[in-house]
């Protein structure tokens, strides 16, 4: 078949991958000048199965609810909401309960194992290199943060990670470069984690879907799907000029035998021309990017691999030379301001663990979208309208499923039937 694929982020070119192993032909459409600019450009770089849940879980919207005030706060509302934001907080307040929970945490850990072992296959049969290492270790700075951690242990055990409870001392030999005078409790160790370079590895994987056949249009922005025998595919080329202006913008008029969006956070707008409706909302997210200092008396300069601060839920991952930290959530507001409170926060815990490791004189600050739905799991698979398929909606979890969700929806479009129940992930859900 004849497929588009909309959207350039890791789960587009996964997702491009997957379809051309299949023998389709396969053409990529982004509305940005390279691949992985968006939602995959600076993330956490984790891929971490026993850390993929649902956000709407029980006892969150109290979590959630205590935090507002709090200057660190882990998860904040930019501004009031607006019609839009309220009607998605509504739905994701209701799946917060337990019905369904646990089922749809199962489905995204069974999606997330199996693409975290498709990503290192696909990893060793390319040859990528992507900055990346193995092992994440959770600190525990106090009691309250091991009595909350003791609760979620049988879940890992119940979604067959391999994890270690250790204590304050194994941790630094896990991690030597932590700092000695920063207060430990303990830690839980996960040494199948992953983590690695999420825009490089997008990079390189698109370079080498291009050396076989696999066409990219960049530039192009999708801006109407019309299902049907034959789908029409529209977009507008943004060509820029060498000089000054723009050259006028021509449109692309193909027709397909299949589409699939990828795209996350133009997805909305792009499905509402085909009348189609997905409850997604941009949760966004904050990192920082440092080259860490060369110590020759010191060699176990900032973390071996990653560490996840439980109480600040900050994120701090090695990629090569540098230092990535992330966190927060935040609802709502302009994308492109950058919250100050929640950049002081990430570098509070870098320098919590890591103090003088990191050269803070070149940092790459960014902020992100990451388009969820409101029960957790991703939309992958058939849309009901003919030639229409979606893989979006991952949230903070693209790079962790982006192998696995694109096996899966090249299975459905091929008619065969996948590894993994694709029920729990049906875009239809929402019509219901």
């Amino acid at each position: 078949m004849r497929i588009a694929v909309v959207g350039a982020g890791v789960v587009g070119i996964t997702t491009a991958h997957a379809l051309h192993s299949d023998g389709h032909e396969v053409t990529v459409y982004e509305r940005n000048g390279t691949v992985a600019s968006e939602t995959s450009f600076a993330n956490a770089g984790l891929i971490a199965p026993g850390y993929v849940t649902p956000w709407a879980a029980p006892g969150m919207l109290r979590k959630v609810l205590s935090q507002l005030l709090q200057r660190d706060a882990a998860v904040r509302m930019a501004t009031l909401p607006g019609l839009e934001l309220a009607g998605w907080l509504w739905r994701w307040q209701r799946a917060c309960g337990p019905v369904g929970y646990l089922q749809r945490r199962a489905a995204m850990i069974s999606l997330a194992h199996d693409s975290l072992s498709r990503t290192r296959a696909l990893t060793k049969d390319m040859e990528i290199d992507y900055e990346n290492g193995r092992g994440m270790l959770v600190l525990l700075r106090g009691e309250k943060e091991l009595a909350q951690a003791r609760t979620g242990l049988k879940l890992l055990t119940d979604a067959k990670i391999d994890f270690h409870l250790v204590d304050a001392e194994k941790c630094r030999q896990i991690e030597p470069g932590l700092n000695d005078s920063m207060a430990l409790r303990a830690g839980i160790h996960l040494p199948d984690t992953e983590v690695g370079n999420c825009r490089q590895f997008a990079m390189q994987l698109k370079h080498m879907l291009q050396e076989r056949g696999v066409a990219f249009q960049l530039h192009h922005a999708v801006h109407r799907l019309s299902p049907g025998s034959k789908l029409e595919l529209h977009a507008t080329v943004h060509a820029e000029t060498p000089g000054s202006g723009r050259d006028p913008e021509p449109e692309v008029h193909e027709s397909f035998d299949a589409a699939i969006v990828c795209a996350a956070n133009g997805a909305p707008d792009l499905l509402r021309s085909t009348r189609m409706r997905l409850p997604l909302q941009s949760v966004y997210g904050y990192s920082v990017t440092l080259p860490l200092r060369q110590f020759e008396a010191h060699p176990d300069v900032g973390p071996r691999a990653a560490i996840m601060d439980e109480r600040f839920k900050v994120a701090i991952a090695r990629l090569g030379d540098r230092v990535r930290v992330a966190g927060s959530a935040e609802l709502g507001g302009d994308p492109l301001r950058i919250r100050e409170a929640a950049v002081k926060t990430l570098y509070r815990v870098l320098d919590d663990w890591f103090p003088g490791a990191a050269s803070h004189g070149q940092p790459q600050v960014w902020k992100g979208a990451r388009p969820m739905l409101p029960d957790g799991p991703p939309a992958i698979g058939a849309t009901g309208l003919p030639g229409l398929w979606l893989n979006t909606g991952h949230g903070s979890s693209g790079w962790a499923l982006a192998c696995g969700s694109a096996r899966l929806v090249a299975d459905l479009v091929a008619g065969r039937k996948p590894m993994l129940d694709p029920q729990p992930f049906s875009p239809t859900r929402w019509n219901r």
